[in-house]
């Protein structure tokens, strides 16, 4: 790693509300009495990495897409397994990105781009500014992004690989994550893969031809490599080559996602810089969420404002 690059966090945020959702009691609630665990959960995580790194340059990316993705165009059943967002939890998704825009952190969200899309394009375009990336979330997709100075942080575990260290998680490199996904299928995103090709199979595959497409393009050789069923593997990649292809469209993510902060400005890197927090903003939304003294005096101050007084006890 190189401590020359200046380094952009990318926050999978979206990943860090639903855990706050299932991990937080429910027993905080807004002055409406409507829950706030998700928020409470988010903003103690959000100023605890603020705390932590004091990051100079920093993106949260949330998913809007959640049936309106390119990716459902191309596969309509493409994360149908989904239950749809509550009222309840969607309320809070709004608090948690009014609570950043509140501390001066650059917000990403987008109806035809996934959160992955955000922070993978955010960051090809940081790179070609000299930054290098700290991608905050656990999800094996995003691995595909790391380069030769970035990093991959699993926050709730205090785990931080960079790109040599996919191949010991998944058995594949990071370029072949999306190859990798596309033959083993993801069935958090209801993406079937190849039938008959596991995470072994498909790291072998990977290993001896490199890449999905000279996989496709070397079929007839499958049957000469030495694991069991590698002529019934051949066998099902020739009848589903056209499926594979489209799972690999499906695992790819974008580098090209229209960039805004806040969905207004224009996103070169620059714009990924923490700017001031708004203090007005700040205080109203830690007297709606009801937040206590602690996690109202972490926020101003990680936000470099003074303390506002509270008669919040909660």
């Amino acid at each position: 790693m190189s401590g020359a690059k200046p380094t952009l966090y990318l926050v999978d945020a979206s990943m860090y509300v639903f855990r706050a959702w299932h991990s937080m009691p429910n027993e905080f609630h807004d002055a409406d009495g409507w829950p706030t665990n998700a928020v409470h959960g988010f903003a103690r995580f959000l100023v605890e990495l603020l705390e932590r790194e004091r990051p100079r340059h920093i993106v949260i990316a949330f998913d809007e897409a959640l049936d309106s993705c390119f990716r459902n165009a191309l596969y309509p059943a493409y994360k149908a397994n989904r239950d749809p967002a509550p009222e309840e939890l969607k309320r809070q998704f709004v608090h948690c990105k009014a609570l950043c825009i509140a501390l001066g952190l650059a917000v990403l969200a987008h109806s035809d781009y996934e959160a992955d899309d955000l922070i993978g394009s955010a960051l090809h375009a940081a790179r070609q500014q000299g930054h290098r990336g700290v991608i905050v979330s656990a999800d094996k997709d995003l691995s595909q992004l790391l380069d030769t100075h970035d990093e991959q942080w699993d926050y709730a575990k205090g785990q931080r690989w960079g790109v040599g260290g996919v191949k010991a998680r998944y058995g594949v490199n990071a370029h072949q994550i999306a190859d990798y996904l596309a033959l083993t299928g993801d069935a958090v995103d209801n993406i079937p893969g190849v039938p008959g090709i596991g995470a072994k199979t498909a790291a072998i595959l990977l290993a001896h031809f490199g890449s999905l497409d000279a996989l496709l393009l070397r079929i007839d050789e499958i049957q000469f490599l030495r694991f069991r069923g590698a002529a019934q593997v051949a066998t099902k990649l020739r009848a589903h080559r056209e499926q594979a292809l489209l799972w690999r469209q499906l695992t790819t993510i974008a580098l090209d996602a229209p960039l805004t902060r806040d969905g207004t400005h224009p996103g070169p890197v620059e714009a990924f810089a923490r700017g001031g927090a708004d203090g007005a903003s700040l205080v109203a939304l830690c007297e709606a969420l009801r937040f206590g003294p602690l996690t109202r005096r972490r926020l101003h101050e990680s936000a470099g404002l003074a303390v506002a007084t509270s008669s919040a006890t909660s």
